[in-house]
């Protein structure tokens, strides 16, 4: 059983880091990792269902060590879909304010099982026997409800304890990084004897052409970071462009002329080519 999974996290880690490589967008790559972990997630239960343990330690080391790594992934990305696609529109301080309230959330969850996350932090292995052994729950040990409804063939009392444990350990990092970029103050832009010039399109206009240059790899030989250059135009054009992933999102759902922008441009710009001929 531990060979298996450890084969298929290396294959999983290797799905994932392509997703990371090719998505910035932490929406989109949330989205795309969720759909290759549930069924990495259904393999890892369908070959426990088919082993049979030999030792109570080698079953506590798959609940407690091998499971919460694979489920723990799990509920990271969805909780970024979840935190992202939940985002307001609005300032960097509502924004700022939104991520805030998810911090407390986690803190919530650390509060409630403060005695559970010192045990398993510590390496404590005292309790793994009640904790890490399937049909051994006990009400005095705060189960969360979440244990009643799982397949008790594959889950213990605390097996997903320690993967919300974990996953929220990444979460916070996520949130306080995501915080962190806000907070950067943009580099000022020399706008000596140039008149200031302002972005009176619409911003999904905007929003399309930033994400097309960004695309061609125009800026830095295409290291910069979508957000950087968002952040950028908007810092230049003195405008907020809010929760740019989700626009860009409802331009991927367009049903025709996906890139109305860049085929406006496109077609006006040899409009003015063929009267520039013609003078």
């Amino acid at each position: 059983m531990k060979l298996f999974s450890e084969s298929l996290m290396t294959e999983l880690e290797a799905q994932l880091k392509t997703i990371h490589s090719e998505t910035e967008e932490p929406m989109l790559y949330a989205e795309q990792a969720i759909k290759i972990l549930i069924p990495s997630f259904e393999k890892l239960k369908t070959e426990f269902l088919k082993y049979t343990f030999e030792k109570k330690a080698e079953e506590i080391n798959f609940f407690r060590e091998i499971k919460p790594q694979f489920a723990a992934k799990l509920i990271y990305y969805n909780e970024i879909y979840n935190i992202e696609t939940g985002k307001p529109f609005g300032t960097k301080k509502t924004i700022r304010k939104h991520y805030n309230t998810e911090l407390i959330k986690l803190q919530t969850f650390f509060k409630e099982n403060a005695e559970f996350y010192k045990y398993f932090k510590t390496g404590n292995q005292s309790l793994d026997n009640k904790y890490f052994i399937r049909g051994k729950h006990d009400l005095r040990h705060t189960l969360d409800s979440f244990y009643f409804q799982a397949d008790q063939r594959f889950s213990t009392t605390h097996d997903y304890k320690v993967a919300r444990i974990l996953a929220n350990d990444k979460i916070k990092t996520y949130l306080e990084n995501e915080i962190s970029k806000l907070e950067q103050k943009p580099n000022n832009v020399n706008t000596t004897n140039t008149k200031t010039q302002k972005w009176t399109g619409s911003k999904v206009a905007l929003i399309e052409l930033i994400y097309a240059l960004h695309t061609e790899g125009v800026f830095n030989n295409g290291t910069s970071e979508l957000k950087e250059v968002t952040s950028f135009f908007e810092s230049t054009f003195n405008v907020d462009l809010g929760q740019f992933n989700r626009t860009f999102l409802e331009i991927r759902s367009r049903k025709c002329e996906r890139t109305k922008f860049l085929n406006t441009l496109k077609e006006k710009l040899i409009l003015r080519m063929d009267d520039a001929d013609e003078n």
